[in-house]
């Protein structure tokens, strides 16, 4: 196995190169099951890891309802505001339990439910998901590529050695981040709802 730094700055420039779908580009006409699936499917199909992996289907989506992510659709069609939450999921059950999902939406669900007493906007919660997303991902590349640099200058280890310390150092970041993600939904979010 050869490490090759301009094959790993590629793959970095793919797994960091998208455009963002803003609040603005979800449709705000209410839509039927199978259109939701297949916008989803189309806007978010760069994040599937095969090909032939499914960006969400009908069952995730019935489960998701079914779990409290998600409010019962009206008439069988799903808003913007459904669109959001199947969204923001999307992105968190790929390190979250569905469980911890719902306990974190449930003040939004609830709100959205009783609109008379609004307090929460989920406009603002999805444009600060995509302004989080953007800062976050340039930080990783800016990080990533200085990692880059230093295992370059290691000359004893292998090639090997250092895709896998890379891989390692990544699994443990994410795994930080994501231990302090669920003592925040323990410490602030379960049975708040």
């Amino acid at each position: 196995m050869n490490m090759d730094e301009e094959s790993l700055k590629k793959l970095l420039e793919e797994a960091s190169s998208f455009e963002q779908l803003e609040f603005s580009g979800i449709p705000d006409i209410d839509l039927y099951m199978d259109q939701v699936t297949t916008f989803i499917d189309d806007k978010f199909s760069r994040l599937k890891r095969n090909e032939e992996d499914t960006t969400i289907t009908k069952t995730m989506i019935n489960n998701y309802t079914k779990a409290g992510i998600l409010m019962p659709p009206k008439k069988k069609k799903y808003s913007r505001q459904h669109m959001v939450l199947i969204i923001l999921t999307y992105y968190l059950k790929q390190i979250l339990s569905i469980n911890d999902i719902q306990e974190l939406f449930a003040p939004i669900v609830e709100d959205i439910n009783k609109p008379e007493n609004s307090k929460l906007d989920l406009k603002d919660i999805y444009d600060n998901f995509l302004a989080i997303e953007k800062k976050e991902t340039e930080d990783f590349k800016l990080a990533f590529e200085k990692s880059l640099d230093c295992q370059h200058n290691d000359e004893n280890k292998d090639d090997t050695s250092k895709l896998i310390i890379i891989v390692i150092k990544l699994i443990l970041k994410a795994s930080i981040e994501k231990r302090m993600a669920e003592k925040i939904i323990d410490g602030f979010f379960k049975d708040k709802s």
